[in-house]
């Protein structure tokens, strides 16, 4: 089209005809909007830095693995977010950082932590209940104990008086009658120990927590596979803790017509006499005779549970017990069973603040903590500095992050996002103190102009600062360790 075509064109109303330099610079600017606006509403990735998500979410600096996260930023923009999500938040005491832990406690309520648990309650006039978390969000934080390997040793021990004796494998029990088995795959008590959920491959090069191996951790799960005999009558997974033992039994083909699964409650010392022994029978069911079976009999959040097939059938709530000392028991009775792909699992044992371990949340705000309670910086610790000083002859007020950790210097750059907060140096103008405000501003300020007032606790998130919710781990693949991070976030 000609220059004359054009003006014809104009004058009838036509749009011009465009050039390669305009359609290449409409094209751009409209992939740039496009990428903003799906960064900032929709969809963002974060790579995690650090390990206080283990093990849903890995970051570790001896093995170099930081798992990518797709985020979904939409959702918050029109419901609110919602318990026991993974969600990335603007940190409240430096907001120029992001921050991905879970949502544990919610607006309006009063929440706690005690042994190992987590608790609320909605006023003082309520009691206490333990928190439950969802079953695809059990499967995902239940820490593997016996990740044992072929050729390894039995993570199994059977008790004296077996008849035949059993056969121990990889990770599994050749039954060859009635007797009983001891989880042997952790030596001494189970304890909360800070590899606990990692990759086998990496368990050893992972650098220990400071409190790892502190606590004992009584709710346990065991699952796995189980073949019956023609006569087998039962096959019970025993999980003590403290005096108490939980008796999750499954009938087997040699069990009458009528047989129940059930849960029994024994305590060997109990705080009254007609607490001592509790039956609950759940629905008809027997094994089937030479076919494999899948289950699952644990013990979480003051709960037992038993699932067959993936499909959980009975539960019984249960008291708390003080003592956490646990161990897990297989018995066969009757006959024998081939028992396959075992696997004994932890919870996750929650951690208590240093200075506190009970909280009443605002209205419109959030209790934050990352899964990995021993080496996680959340609502539980969060502290501000605040200090009172002189900028351009005004007296102000500044709250930052409070830091106790070793500075890092770059030159004449301080790096204090990774390092202490306040630092205070000496330099070319006396001694100076270094400071980071809770906008993420840093301030240059002579020490003696600085007056340092009480610090304050700061351990909950506004719903403004919440800014979505992880979806899906993408990458890494770690192929010296064998390792593929691919996976949905719950």
């Amino acid at each position: 089209m000609s220059a004359q075509q054009d003006s014809a064109a104009l004058a009838e109303g036509l749009p011009a005809r465009k050039t390669p330099l305009r359609d290449n610079i409409e094209a751009f600017a409209v992939a740039v909007i496009m990428a903003v606006m799906l960064k900032y509403f929709v969809l963002e990735a974060y790579k995690i830095p650090t390990g206080s998500m283990q093990p849903t979410l890995m970051g570790n600096t001896e093995t170099q693995i930081f798992d990518r996260v797709l985020v979904d930023k939409f959702s918050y923009h029109y419901r609110d977010p919602e318990r026991f999500e993974v969600a990335t938040f603007k940190y409240p005491l430096d907001r120029s950082k992001n921050f991905i832990k879970r949502i544990v406690g919610m607006p309006g309520e009063q929440f706690r932590i005690a042994h190992g648990d987590l608790w609320t309650r909605a006023s003082e006039r309520e009691p206490w209940k333990a928190l439950r978390r969802p079953r695809p969000i059990q499967r995902e934080t239940w820490k593997p104990l016996d990740g044992s390997k072929e050729g390894e040793s039995p993570t199994w021990k059977p008790e004296a008086g077996a008849t035949p004796p059993w056969t121990f494998g990889h990770r599994s029990i050749e039954a060859s009658g009635a007797g009983r088995a001891r989880f042997v795959g952790r030596a001494g008590a189970i304890m909360d120990v800070y590899a606990d959920g990692y990759p086998r491959s990496i368990q050893s090069i992972v650098r220990p927590g400071e409190y790892s191996g502190e606590n004992a951790v009584g709710d346990l799960r065991v699952e796995g596979q189980v073949t019956a005999e023609a006569g087998l009558e039962a096959v019970v997974v025993e999980l003590d803790e403290g005096t108490r033992r939980y008796r999750l039994s499954i009938p087997g083909p040699a069990a009458p017509a009528d047989a129940c699964l059930s849960i029994v409650v024994e305590d060997t010392a109990p705080a009254s006499p007609d607490k001592a022994f509790r039956e609950l029978r759940g629905p008809a069911y027997r094994l089937p005779g030479g076919k494999r079976v899948s289950f699952g009999a644990q013990n979480l959040d003051d709960e037992l549970s038993l699932d067959i097939e993936g499909e959980v059938r009975m539960a019984l709530d249960v008291e708390l017990a003080t003592d956490q000392t646990s161990s897990a028991w297989i018995e066969c009775r009757g006959a024998g069973a081939l028992l396959e792909d075992l696997q004994v699992s932890r919870d996750i044992y929650y951690r208590e603040g240093t200075s506190e371990s009970q909280w009443v949340i605002p209205a419109g705000h959030y209790f934050m903590m990352g899964d990995n309670t021993q080496n996680s910086s959340d609502s539980r610790e969060w502290l501000l500095y605040v200090m009172e000083t002189a900028i351009d002859g005004v007296t102000r007020t500044l709250r930052g992050n409070l830091r106790m950790v070793p500075g890092r210097f770059d030159g004449m750059r301080m790096q204090i996002a990774d390092g202490e907060n306040p630092i205070q140096m000496q330099s070319e103008r006396g001694p100076t103190t270094w400071f980071r405000d809770e906008w993420g501003e840093l301030f240059v300020l002579p020490t003696g102009e600085c007056r340092r007032l009480p610090s304050e606790r700061a351990p909950f998130v506004p719903r403004e600062l919440m800014t979505g919710r992880a979806l899906f781990v993408f990458w890494p693949y770690s192929v010296e360790h064998g390792i593929l991070r691919l996976k949905w976030v719950h």
